[in-house]
């Protein structure tokens, strides 16, 4: 690989759709981008996903050519497993700190060939499985992973020596240390994404504690066609489910989890995988608790009208309470929200948890970009421009500013693109009227 330029026109924190489509729109202007990712691949949740609502497309085959677009533009420099420590402003633009954490391989040398994962001896937890899958103490990413590099995990190598043996390009290096970087951009976009709302924060549904409770990006990967399973099986034993409920705002618009908010994603990904469940296991019996159905994008309510016709049950109630059977089954305790304001127990085989959005990453060392008071990025002019930050120069997209879906996410990078640009021809052409970076 290349040794990292000292300058870039612009800098994108962040490698999901967001920070890649951002990318790709300033660098399709002829500006230099420096693509900073933390994980060892970019791509982010997107190229984890099944299919997206509400055409039910690939979500990979959408991905995918958007992340090998980024790694061949030659205005974009893909700097992966780094992070950003801290952003100072200078007279014009800012002085950008990275870390780059050790991958214990030889980036330029590695060939992606997979021999050192093959005789790895050590099997554990996949994150990009969310905890279902296995992969070894050394691996690639996934299948789709850019670059195509392997990445050694310390807490669970045993130093053994065996990849080291068996890589044919001699890039093991069990010596490497974390690198600082030091580079000045002209201008900042932040696509930092999401998170789910932790599952232990809702105690009474045992989340992170009975096996057959998921979370939703669990059941992303089960549903996927290279998910750890292959098809949608039961964590606990492996058997086919037959009865399967969805609880919403399991961890949205609730104050006692400080998640006061609506994420707005979690109705239609629940309605996506429940009629996919019916497509795949057709004596499935799929229902969906809610307080309120929000199909707020275009399309969104024939989607939701089409989930029913096709067999699932969409009952408003409140789940109070799961508890687990003795064959690891799963007792709802129901408070529907009917006339009479029944209250039922229900016995299912799984549960799906729609689980809310968080901000992956708060700024920190990101100087003067103010947070909303539920901590994604605050936009100093949502109705004109959602993309302006509190500081000049700096940009936000994405579920970084606020939860949305995948096509507002893309609407809103090439907003920051363009946004971006226009400042970028400003100090460019006219530097001596900008003032130094500061609060608009």
């Amino acid at each position: 690989m290349t040794e990292l330029k000292k300058n870039y026109d612009g800098l994108v924190i962040g490698g999901g759709i967001a920070g890649m489509q951002a990318a790709l729109d300033l660098a399709e202007q002829g500006y230099d981008v420096l693509l900073v990712e933390q994980e060892p691949s970019i791509g982010g949740i997107m190229v984890g996903l099944n299919k997206v609502f509400p055409t039910l497309d690939c979500s990979s085959c959408i991905c995918t050519p958007r992340m090998a677009e980024s790694a061949h533009n030659p205005h974009i420099r893909i700097q992966t497993y780094t992070e950003v420590k801290s952003v100072e402003p200078l007279n014009v633009g800012f002085r950008v700190k990275l870390q780059k954490k050790p991958r214990y391989v030889i980036e330029s040398k590695c060939i992606g060939c997979s021999q050192c994962e093959l005789v790895c001896p050590v099997d554990v937890p996949h994150e990009f499985d969310y905890g279902l899958g296995a992969r070894r103490a050394i691996y690639i990413a996934h299948g789709n992973a850019i670059p195509q590099v392997a990445v050694l995990d310390p807490t669970y190598c045993t130093f053994c020596g065996r990849c080291e043996k068996a890589c044919p390009a001699s890039c093991i290096d069990y010596t490497q240390q974390p690198e600082d970087e030091e580079v000045e951009v002209a201008a900042v976009i932040i696509t930092t994404g999401l998170h789910i709302t932790p599952m232990e924060r809702k105690a009474e549904y045992g989340g992170g504690k009975f096996i057959n409770v998921m979370n939703p990006m669990a059941m992303e990967r089960i549903q996927s066609s290279n998910g750890p399973y292959g098809r949608p099986l039961r964590p606990s034993d492996g058997k086919v489910p037959r009865r399967i409920a969805y609880v919403q705002c399991a961890g949205s618009r609730d104050r006692s989890i400080g998640v006061p908010y609506c994420s707005r994603v979690c109705c239609m990904y629940a309605l996506k995988q429940a009629l996919l469940l019916r497509h795949y296991i057709h004596d499935v019996d799929v229902t969906i608790y809610h307080m309120d159905i929000r199909a707020f994008g275009k399309g969104y309510e024939q989607f939701y009208r089409r989930v029913m016709q096709e067999g699932v049950r969409v009952v408003k109630g409140k789940v109070a309470r799961i508890n687990e059977l003795e064959n690891k089954d799963l007792l709802l305790r129901v408070e529907l929200l009917d006339e009479e304001g029944r209250v039922a127990e229900e016995r299912y085989d799984l549960v799906v948890l729609s689980q809310g959005l968080i901000p992956a990453w708060q700024g920190e060392g990101v100087l003067g970009a103010e947070l909303d008071e539920d901590g994604f990025f605050r936009s100093i002019s949502p109705k004109i421009s959602p993309v302006l930050s509190s500081w000049r120069g700096v940009f936000v997209a994405g579920v970084a500013a606020g939860p949305k879906d995948i096509p507002d996410a893309i609407v809103e990078a090439g907003a920051a693109a363009m946004e971006a640009a226009i400042y970028l021809e400003a100090t460019r052409y006219h530097e001596r009227f900008i003032e130094p970076a500061k609060v608009h």
